[in-house]
């Protein structure tokens, strides 16, 4: 038998072909601002407040998830939710509250205008109706999910703040980094509070759940432009969600998804290297081994 379906196997037998095999970076993944999203997180945080003042009454939808589906959220569903919400684009329907704690919804109730109104007076706006932001991160918990929105209420990151234009050497005006911009947090975070465990759900639905402040129904695909971007080669790989010696950890997220397992190992000479193991032997089962951020050998076993 060839050692790394021996790896495998033996990698299952240790974690399980279940949700315990979980691990924390399948929980939750960060990707990071693209060069198009277009944010004013803090452009209008003095109207805020104006903004929710009349706020029709909204209902967190549950949406159809929990029909025909199984009780608790499948770790396929995360995969899922992950590849195709995290970073998306999406317009701004209502104002997102800032702050490190995040604002939390009671999926299914009726939405807290006062509540809302309180943290928006209290913490400022993350980003106002209107505005286009990007989820860059997603965290899985018991009964609860976390969407960060623009880097999420703990970062301090812009991207325009890491810009700067050169021009015959020198770098233009207004285009550096702005100190003041340092001390506002740039993002949020929205938590969805199902107040059971979180029920097994596809991406879509997850967007569903977040209509009441976010319409991904008129922003293009973060992904989609992202890949555009790529080496031909590369956009024809992960079009075939395959992996291809070159591919960055990234590429490879786009084609396959979340691998189920991860194995490092270091070579007699030292080097480390990393086994991303989708599948399960005696089934087909793909090992895609990173040294560093680049892909440099993908084998397969059926």
């Amino acid at each position: 038998m060839d050692w790394r379906l021996l790896l495998a196997l033996l990698v299952l037998t240790g974690l399980g072909s279940g949700g315990g095999g979980d691990t924390a970076d399948v929980n939750r993944y960060h990707k990071p601002l693209l060069p198009s999203a277009s944010t004013s997180a803090n452009a209008g945080d003095n109207s805020a407040n104006g903004d929710v003042n009349s706020l029709p009454p909204f209902l967190i939808s549950v949406g159809p998830q929990a029909k025909g589906k199984a009780e608790a959220l499948q770790p396929q569903s995360r995969l899922e939710i992950v590849r195709y919400v995290s970073g998306e684009f999406a317009k701004v329907l209502l104002p997102i509250p800032s702050g490190k704690r995040g604002y939390r919804i009671s999926v299914g109730q009726k939405l807290d205008e006062k509540d809302l109104k309180t943290e928006l007076r209290k913490d400022g706006a993350a980003a106002n109706i209107g505005d286009t932001v990007q989820v860059t991160g997603i965290e899985f918990r018991a009964k609860e999910i976390f969407v960060e929105i623009n880097g999420g209420g703990k970062s301090k990151f812009h991207l325009r703040d890491h810009l700067s234009v050169g021009v015959g050497g020198t770098t233009a005006p207004g285009t550096g980094p702005d100190p003041a911009a340092a001390q506002r947090p740039v993002g949020g975070t929205i938590i969805l509070d199902y107040g059971k465990n979180v029920p097994d759900m596809s991406a879509d639905d997850l967007m569903t759940d977040l209509r009441p402040f976010l319409d991904f129904t008129r922003e293009h695909s973060g992904a989609v432009n992202w890949v555009d971007t790529l080496p031909q080669q590369f956009k024809d790989a992960i079009q075939n969600r395959e992996a291809v010696p070159g591919m960055n950890h990234d590429m490879v997220l786009a084609a396959l998804g979340r691998p189920e397992h991860k194995v490092r190992e270091r070579t007699p000479d030292g080097d480390e290297t990393e086994d991303w193991i989708y599948g399960s032997p005696p089934a087909r089962t793909t090992f895609v081994t990173f040294a560093g951020d680049k892909v440099i050998r993908v084998e397969q076993f059926n």
